[in-house]
């Protein structure tokens, strides 16, 4: 898969002085944190490797050990290095932004909405990680209460969407990796990397033979083309059935469920209802 070469070849041109490695923050705003629960079950390379070789993880809620005035002291010394910034869940102003605290610092609370604004000004590249983050997704859903939106909406101007509820690892590495060879990455409208999101999930289905013939599931189980028990798998670009999931084991059409559309602008409201007969 064109990902792991990507990733192998950054490693390598660190290796031999080519390329430098690059210090990572990855920033937890309004939503599940399932994406580094996801990023976590990656392999080939797995998360030390890459954190080894790859980046310098300067800070991260979920696997930093350090907490409290610590952990935002060793937040705010990395923005004036060079790097990139990863940010997962919606964000919002609401209520001067304090539906989701990110530190109280000298007795002072700070917003999240307020640090990574504050990491979105100095970094070299940032990177929506998941679907809340690149366009609101089940944070942003239908009645919104708290004023969910967009990374990119938030901050008023582009940036590397990388969609999915979670987000694949390998999306997300094989992204750095583009960063730290070519100094960008290819997008489309989106914002989505090319290399991830040129395709349909429809496009690539190992059912699309059903589909073309007309022959459609009547029920879950049946081994035919899902698009008439909810498959949104036609209006959902991302790099499932190629890319695969779990250590390339399946993806939810494999497993035998439809796609919900996880990786959509329009998830979920869009999308719904998941599975119809």
């Amino acid at each position: 898969m064109h990902e792991r070469k990507l990733i192998k070849r950054a490693i390598d041109e660190i290796h031999n002085g080519e390329a430098k490695k690059i210090n990572f923050v990855w920033m937890e705003a309004n939503g599940c944190t399932g994406n580094i629960i996801s990023f976590l079950n990656a392999d080939q390379p797995d998360v030390p490797y890459f954190l080894k070789e790859m980046v310098n993880l300067k800070f991260s809620p979920s696997l930093m050990q350090a907490e409290g005035e610590v952990a935002y002291e060793e937040f705010l010394a990395v923005l004036d290095t060079n790097f990139i910034l990863g940010v997962e869940g919606a964000l919002t102003n609401m209520e001067e932004g304090f539906y989701n605290i990110f530190a109280t610092y000298k007795g002072i609370r700070v917003s999240t909405a307020e640090a990574v604004n504050l990491a979105a000004k100095k970094a070299k590249a940032i990177i929506a990680i998941g679907t809340c983050a690149s366009f609101g997704g089940i944070s942003a859903a239908r009645p919104n209460p708290t004023g969910c939106t967009s990374l990119g909406g938030f901050l008023g101007r582009e940036v590397i969407n990388i969609p999915g509820c979670p987000a694949n690892p390998l999306w997300v590495m094989g992204t750095i990796a583009s960063i730290i060879l070519n100094k960008k990455v290819e997008v489309d409208e989106k914002g989505r990397p090319m290399m991830f999101f040129k395709e349909t999930n429809h496009t690539n289905c190992p059912r699309r033979s059903y589909f073309d013939n007309k022959v459609f599931a009547e029920k879950l189980g049946d081994k035919e083309c899902m698009i008439k028990v909810g498959c949104k798998g036609p209006i959902t670009k991302a790099y499932c059935p190629l890319g695969l999931w779990n250590s390339r084991i399946n993806w939810p059409v494999e497993a035998n469920t439809p796609c919900i559309g996880c990786a959509s602008e329009f998830f979920p409201d869009g999308t719904e209802p998941f599975v119809k007969y």
